[in-house]
């Protein structure tokens, strides 16, 4: 029996997303953007409120399965429309938080995935590498838009221009990533804070990824703006009712992303 390319878990509120193509170290095939995307819609209806993308075997992903059919057609620009970036536009219009377990290399496109987490922790031995170059390309599905905000023009052109390896303890210095772990505790770590998020304030947190976003282009006065109709709509919720009923009562809030 043939192994399905996705492997699509809800548990607790928790949407685990695994790449399983480790015989090609999960790159990306036509198939698997579609699964990712379909998979990302069927969570959402039934309920999630987090998810966890990770990769199995020694890889999280390396990029485009050029050899397959990840890049598909002579438009590489087509290609990427129409399956690369309904992906990534809907992980980042998601109203619910995103966690990357980054277990081993990302590379390529499997770095503009790993770095769609909002919160992103990485194997000790694991490794980001913007290898388009290398191979005559530029960087694309939005790993420019993300390196560029998170690392800056210096560092951001060094690693798209020279398409070096970088460490695990290199990407957590220059802020690409949260948190770097022992190989061995990656899973239950990325895990643990997962159900952490998928037992928070729902609401409020969706609102905050997308409140980050925005102040990363808008001005301050914009940016507060912003915050004042989020919080308008956080203060309706019953997730901030119970939590300010258990800040008085000196209890855990029990928020039902409400």
């Amino acid at each position: 029996m043939t192994e399905p390319i996705l492997l699509s878990t809800l548990h607790d509120g928790v949407l685990t997303l695994t790449l399983n193509r480790p015989e090609r170290l999960n790159a990306l095939s036509i198939g698997l953007l579609t699964a990712l995307t379909q998979a990302l819609d069927a969570g959402v209806a039934a309920g999630a409120r987090a998810v966890l993308l990770t990769g199995a075997g020694r890889a999280f992903c390396s990029g485009a399965d050029l050899a397959g059919d990840g890049g598909a057609g002579t438009d590489l620009g087509e290609t990427l429309a129409t399956y690369y970036h309904p992906l990534f536009e809907r992980l980042v219009a998601l109203d619910i938080p995103v966690v990357s377990a980054v277990n081993g290399p990302a590379v390529g496109a499997g770095v503009a995935l790993a770095l769609a987490g909002d919160i992103v922790l990485t194997a000790s031995s694991a490794y980001l590498q913007l290898g388009f170059v290398n191979i005559g390309l530029v960087p694309d599905a939005g790993v420019t838009w993300l390196l560029a905000r998170s690392v800056g023009r210096a560092r951001a052109l060094e690693m798209a221009l020279l398409g070096e390896a970088m460490s695990a303890d290199e990407a957590r210095a220059t802020g690409l990533v949260a948190r770097v772990v022992p190989d061995e505790t990656l899973a239950e770590e990325a895990r643990a804070i997962a159900h952490r998020l998928a037992s928070g304030p729902t609401v409020a947190i969706g609102l905050i990824r997308r409140q980050i976003a925005a102040a990363l282009d808008a001005p301050l006065a914009a940016t507060m703006a912003i915050e004042a109709r989020n919080q308008t709509r956080a203060g309706r919720t019953a997730d901030f009712r119970e939590g300010v009923a258990a800040f008085i009562q000196k209890r855990k809030p029990e928020f039902r992303g409400q």
